[in-house]
């Protein structure tokens, strides 16, 4: 299992959509634009209202400034579709749409004062290739046909750009992560043996199957251990930047500060 898939359920998959936003001020009505392209146009009647620009966007959270709107809300909570392993069952799914825009405006804050590794064509093209074969949606659909994945993406709301934008994206965030947690984790010879022993072994015996030897997994467990001591230092991390910086959700009706 890589780091970068299990992030989702922490990051983000937090980590998904739109760049950040102006300082604080008041939204003015978005004024609709006519669709460059007839492949904008589909994709432009599966959006929600303030995406398409039938109603005044409004500020829903103030980050350090930053401005979180209705409309990027909107697309967030459906851009879940494409990276739904990390979903909480039990929260509403605009609450956490809404959380993982405000994490991941305190990350892209924190991101600006790094250098950037820059995303390949080829990176992008391997995630949006794992995607049309990982979804658990396309086993309705017919992602593997470029017709129809292009089909699936219209009725997700989306264009070909437009998700390869949003892909882009969440590779640099998850890069940065990368950077900023993993070259100080250390998985100890004592850490995998416990591992193997109190999760490994019993999950094998209530399978009735007979366990691998722990140097066929060790790579795999080390890998895992890495991932829970990443999301852990993430969380943490999360965590103080919340606290000490200026983070404000509004209610409706409510105007910015």
């Amino acid at each position: 299992m890589r780091l970068r898939v299990h992030l989702f359920a922490v990051a983000l998959a937090l980590l998904c959509a739109g760049a950040l936003h102006g300082q604080a001020a008041a939204p003015t009505p978005k004024q609709p634009a006519k669709p460059a392209t007839q492949e904008q146009a589909k994709a432009d009647a599966h959006k929600l209202p303030a995406e398409r620009g039938d109603v005044v966007d409004r500020i829903v959270a103030t980050v350090n400034g930053d401005l979180v709107l209705e409309s990027d809300l909107e697309q967030e909570e459906r851009f879940t579709k494409f990276y739904p392993y990390g979903s909480n069952q039990d929260a509403p799914l605009r609450e956490q749409a809404l959380t993982r825009l405000i994490d991941r405006t305190l990350i892209e804050q924190q991101m600006a004062g790094y250098p950037q590794q820059p995303v390949t064509d080829d990176q992008v093209n391997k995630d949006v290739s794992e995607l049309r074969k990982d979804l658990p949606a396309c086993a309705h659909a017919d992602c593997s046909s470029d017709a129809g994945w292009k089909q699936f993406l219209t009725n997700a709301g989306f264009t070909d750009e437009e998700l390869r934008s949003r892909v882009k994206q969440r590779i640099q965030v998850l890069h940065f992560i990368e950077q900023r947690f993993r070259s100080g984790v250390r998985i100890t010879d004592e850490q995998t043996a416990k591992f193997y022993t109190n999760n490994m072994l019993p999950e094998y015996a209530k399978q009735h199957a007979t366990a691998p030897p722990l140097d066929s997994v060790r790579d795999r467990i080390n890998e895992l251990l890495l991932q829970q001591q990443v999301s852990s230092l993430l969380d943490d991390w999360l965590k103080t930047l919340r606290d000490s910086g200026r983070v404000r959700i509004l209610k409706q009706g409510e105007e910015a500060p």
